[in-house]
């Protein structure tokens, strides 16, 4: 019965995910809709070809022709009898939830076993959980069919759980954790999203190790690190056959070394996708306020006559136009949807850098600023190059923007941090409250700011593909056509600034309600 009291607090939070995620997709899940993923409806044509062959003879093939001039299925359907028993494993995991459904309730799951591990009480564990797993990106390759990268990301915090229980002491579940969770990650076949994941846990070994050193702990540091080797090597041999058919199949892709190759070219990787290849979708320099401001660039590649606020400061005359013109005015090819993380998070997160103290916080702190930096991509060129030439695999994987996964996973565990400090002592805010001013004069500022004076900070509300396509348009057309799209812009941009201000603001006053005992 004890043991039951105690875990009844996770139980409830379980039932909490699985209504929440539920309540998100009502009344769609529960009326059969299908949502329509453009890669997963490509996904499921392709592999049509093999589905029937499948049927006909019970025999899984190993070639299909529908992608390509032909190829191996072990990348668009991995599947083979040694991981029957994980597969298993996984759905329960999953609850046998609905499809989209159990997508969003391991994001929740998996962050909350990772605050569980960090000792975070069941009620913060739950805040965390739901501030990490509806930052916009998470939603937007669902919505994209970007499913193995789903399960990947969902994976990957309870896998990071069992490395900080076992770094913590606890042996036993983190070795339980870590190996039950690489085998997870490994089956997700998503090995960019595990690869960027793997920064996070190099930076974070490392503040063990300068803990340990400080506590003069470092036998527990090495068996710490025994036992996490261990149990992420059980993890991956379990998908052994996967992997092993992807690093030979990978040789003859264009991630392999090519046999054209250009002399002196300096677009040439020495193995691996080509530079311009790598960089296509780097995150703008300034594109990157959108961790803090979504609309930062506008959005998401969508007509900008979707957008009937912004259509407001519209001349009828370009409707035709603007039906053309996307809202998104950042230097990528194009985008689903922002990077964001939430403005009051941002908050927390600055908050963090003053209050929270330790190796780990300075080893987060450094990871966000490296994977913020490598998504600049072609944008900040000496970095990408160094790691293009200098780190093992860096080159196969292309969308570097996508690295910013990294920080939308460090920034709210950081800000989960503060927040833990201002529960747990009824007066920490109190005594810190310098710095909670401080975080909101840098955030909620820097919105204010951006509201008030925009063209102050971004010259321009055009991209320069745009300015090439409009090119055609002779200069008594086009001079206000660019004034009038420039000020829907600006709308756009002033209005999401404004919002996350609000959003600062009521943060910082429940803070101060808090502070004052009136909460």
């Amino acid at each position: 019965m004890e043991k039951f009291k105690k875990w009844l607090p996770d139980l409830v939070a379980v039932v909490v995910f699985v209504i929440i995620s539920f309540v998100y997709f009502l009344p769609a899940d529960i009326e059969g809709r299908i949502l329509y993923q453009h890669d997963s409806s490509a996904g499921r044509g392709a592999g049509q070809e093999a589905l029937e062959y499948y049927q006909k003879t019970g025999e899984r093939t190993r070639w299909s022709n529908a992608l390509f001039g032909g190829m191996p299925t072990y990348q668009t359907s991995p599947s083979y009898n040694s991981t029957d028993g994980l597969n298993q494993v996984i759905r329960a995991y999953h609850l046998w939830l609905p499809e989209n459904v159990w997508y969003v309730f391991v994001y929740l799951l998996g962050f909350y076993i990772l605050m569980r591990a960090f000792d975070f009480r069941q009620t913060l564990a739950v805040l965390g959980a739901i501030i990490w797993a509806f930052s916009s990106y998470f939603f937007i390759i669902i919505a994209a069919g970007h499913i193995w990268k789903v399960w990947a990301l969902a994976y990957l915090p309870p896998m990071i759980a069992g490395i900080v229980l076992a770094y913590r002491g606890r042996f036993f579940w983190g070795f339980i954790l870590t190996a039950l969770f690489t085998a997870f990650e490994v089956s997700a076949n998503h090995v960019q999203m595990t690869y960027y994941y793997l920064f996070i846990i190099a930076f974070m070994i490392v503040a063990f190790f300068v803990e340990a050193l400080n506590k003069k702990q470092l036998p527990r540091f090495i068996k710490a690190s025994l036992v996490c080797a261990l149990a992420a090597a059980i993890g991956v041999s379990i998908n052994l056959s996967n992997l092993y058919h992807t690093w030979k199949y990978s040789k003859e892709t264009m991630r392999g070394k090519s046999e054209l190759v250009k002399e002196n070219s300096a677009n040439q990787t020495d193995s691996g996708l080509e530079r311009d290849y790598i960089t296509q979708w780097s995150y703008g320099i300034g594109e990157t306020w959108t961790l803090l401001i979504p609309n930062t660039k506008g959005g998401a590649s969508v007509p900008l006559s979707a957008n009937e606020k912004a259509m407001e400061k519209a001349n009828p005359q370009y409707y035709g136009i603007y039906n053309q013109i996307g809202q998104y005015w950042g230097e990528q090819p194009g985008t689903s949807g922002p990077v964001y993380v939430g403005a009051f998070v941002i908050l927390l997160f600055i908050f963090a850098l003053f209050v929270v103290k330790g190796p780990m916080k300075w080893a987060l702190l450094a990871v966000t600023i490296l994977s913020v930096l490598l998504s600049w991509g072609k944008n900040f060129m000496g970095l990408t190059d160094f790691f293009i030439d200098h780190f093992p695999m860096y080159s196969k994987f292309r969308t570097v923007a996508s690295i910013l996964v990294i920080a939308e996973f460090t920034i709210p565990l950081l800000a989960m941090m503060a927040m833990k400090k201002i529960i747990d002592d009824p007066d920490f805010l109190k005594k810190n409250i310098k710095y909670l001013y401080a975080s909101t004069f840098l955030t909620g500022g820097i919105c204010l700011l951006f509201a008030l004076a925009p063209t102050l900070f971004f010259s321009d509300f055009v991209s320069s593909a745009e300015m090439q396509a409009l090119s055609q348009f002779p200069a008594d057309q086009l001079n206000p056509l660019l004034a009038n799209l420039r000020e829907v812009r600006e709308s756009i941009f002033t209005a999401d600034a404004w919002r996350s201000l609000f959003v600062i603001i009521a943060g910082v006053v429940i803070l101060l309600f808090y502070q004052a005992k009136k909460l």
